[in-house]
């Protein structure tokens, strides 16, 4: 273990603690958009955005926290990465929030909504994740479990396509579901991002 002669700045573990919790109450709202009619997706669209510019806030509160501090709790260029791709997840899942709105689409197809519930569990095991920074070599069941998620919204993401070129749809509807699926699947590949960070950072400070 590498011999620390400085204290961490606590405020780094707040700030990504912070944007954890966005992150599960994101995944919350876009469950929930899933299944509701359009006018109650135009209202969680307008939470969504909320949360999305708290999380932006956030990030760049630690970037400016990274900016004026000499002490860092990891590398440098590490934390700024992990915010980065933190960020990433909540703008992904507003992305996808927005579409339904935009398109008007009716019910996402069942392996589309399972992606969600993907997404949910990455959020949990992220948020959980947050505040035990400080030992990132702990966490090695957290990057595995996240990995092993992402490979499950791989498949979802698949049988989603599979599913809209049955020859049910119409081609407009096709498009519109399609990008949707795959804003999806850049959420759970954004997560994966994160969990990589975390990784690289254990690895550093073994």
């Amino acid at each position: 273990m590498r011999l620390r002669l400085t204290p961490r700045d606590g405020s780094f573990d707040e700030l990504f603690t912070r944007v954890g919790h966005l992150l599960v109450e994101a995944t919350g709202v876009l469950a929930e958009a899933v299944g509701s009619p359009h006018a109650r997706r135009e209202e969680l669209a307008g939470r969504m955005e909320e949360l999305e510019h708290d999380g932006d806030q956030t990030t760049h509160a630690v970037l400016r926290r990274l900016n004026s501090s000499f002490v860092t709790p990891f590398d440098r260029e590490d934390v700024y990465q992990l915010a980065s791709r933190l960020d990433d997840c909540l703008d992904e899942m507003q992305a996808a929030v927005d579409l339904m709105v935009l398109y008007r689409v009716g019910a996402l197809l069942p392996p589309a909504a399972d992606v969600v519930q993907v997404l949910a569990r990455m959020a949990e095991l992220t948020a959980e994740a947050m505040p035990r920074l400080r030992r990132p070599a702990a966490l090695v069941d957290y990057w595995v479990e996240v990995n092993r998620l992402e490979n499950r919204a791989d498949q979802l993401h698949r049988q989603s396509l599979a599913a809209l070129f049955d020859g049910r749809f119409e081609a407009v509807e096709i498009l519109k579901q399609k990008e949707i699926v795959e804003t999806l699947e850049n959420a759970a590949d954004a997560f994966e991002h994160v969990a990589h960070t975390v990784e690289t950072i254990a690895v550093k400070e073994s």
